[in-house]
């Protein structure tokens, strides 16, 4: 049974097997892997440093990193942002997810955006709004088989790219269930 974890230490093989997947379809090519494998306890420790927001690049909100985890192996990455600024609002809202290229089509995705709403009721959320591509339809159906109601598509530039985003709002639950071990 899956479920969500803090960053930790003993999921560095299979983190970094994932960040392998990533970056061979071009993803996370901002992150040095033979850094993060050199000093994994130190990138564990920076990414738990987000949640508090006191050390953030300017422009940045405090942001709870979230891992799923199967039996013992990192399937994917979700992030819960209690405050949006401008740019949140517009491309990448409340909580983002992904799963690992090898862990996809099978419904990891629905689970881990499931049990992220269940842990961001914990952090006192009450709705949050959640973004994906227009052309994503995998994203789109994971985001409405957890009760995304449609709010509307915006262009967004991301990079060099003008891409069509659509918005959605899920209201969270007032509990959170079994999220973790």
């Amino acid at each position: 049974m899956a479920f969500l974890s803090l960053p930790d230490v003993k999921y560095r093989d299979t983190f970094l097997a994932g960040l392998a997947e990533y970056q061979a379809e071009g993803r996370h090519l901002d992150m040095d892997a033979r850094m993060t494998a050199h000093d994994f306890a130190g990138f564990v420790r920076g990414l738990m440093a987000r949640a508090d927001g006191s050390r953030l690049p300017r422009g940045w909100v405090p942001s709870v990193e979230l891992w799923l985890i199967d039996g013992d192996a990192y399937v994917g990455t979700s992030h819960i942002r209690t405050q949006l600024n401008e740019q949140l609002r517009r491309y990448g809202g409340n909580i983002g997810y992904e799963i690992r290229p090898s862990r996809r089509l099978q419904g990891y995705g629905k689970e881990i955006l499931r049990l992220t709403l269940l842990w961001a009721a914990t952090l006192g959320l009450e709705r949050a709004l959640v973004t994906c591509n227009h052309n994503n339809v995998g994203s789109r159906k994971i985001i409405e088989a957890n009760g995304g109601v449609f709010e509307g598509e915006s262009p967004v530039n991301v990079g060099s790219s003008v891409i069509l985003e659509r918005r959605y709002w899920i209201t969270i639950p007032a509990q959170m269930g079994d999220t973790s071990e």
